[in-house]
């Protein structure tokens, strides 16, 4: 009785191999990645609830816990005023609430309204990986990748493996409309 070498399942082990090897490099890199990319962005119109929500382009908005679980109508839809921005502002001032804000992953930007007519703006962008923030909730900028969390006043850590605070970025009210600077 003589063996033969059995090639194939040679190859269907390798095959197999580098092929758990690519899915594992892929997987590492959309969800670490800085790229503003669909793949990599995990923000979506209702990124509040759910944190592993698919990719959008729409911005991710979220108010305070209350109010959130109180109305699942769109901030548009309240008050008799227009609420669409102007011309190519990120925003107008109604569509951001109190105590909450809203992340524009195609501009890396997230705003927040601390207060009442106080606004802020910061960078969505992780200082732990470079992943995208999805969702501000409870007074938090949440990245959805290892759990780091910022302060909606300051863009300080709160929670999480981030190093550093989300960077300020600079934004202009005009009217009821929110600009990039």
């Amino acid at each position: 009785m003589t063996h033969e070498p059995q090639t194939d399942s040679l190859a269907t082990r390798r095959g197999v191999l580098a092929g758990v090897g690519l899915v594992g490099i892929a997987s590492a890199i959309t969800a670490c990645g800085s790229s503003a990319s669909s793949s990599s962005s995990t923000a979506a119109g209702n990124a509040a609830t759910s944190p592993a929500a698919p990719a959008s382009s729409a911005p991710a908005s979220s108010a305070p816990a209350a109010s959130a679980a109180a109305s699942s109508a769109p901030a548009s839809a309240a008050g008799g005023a227009s609420s669409a921005p102007a011309g190519n502002a990120l925003a107008s001032t109604s569509q951001i609430p109190v105590g909450g804000g809203m992340v524009f992953s195609s501009k890396q930007v997230v705003v927040t309204q601390p207060s009442a007519g106080e606004y802020k703006a910061f960078s969505a962008v992780c200082t732990h990986m470079g992943c995208i923030v999805n969702q501000i909730s409870s007074g938090t900028i949440d990245c959805p990748c290892h759990g780091s969390q910022y302060s909606i006043t300051t863009g300080a850590v709160v929670a999480g493996p981030a190093p550093k605070p989300l960077p300020a970025k600079d934004i202009k009210v005009s009217g009821d409309s929110i600009f990039l600077a």
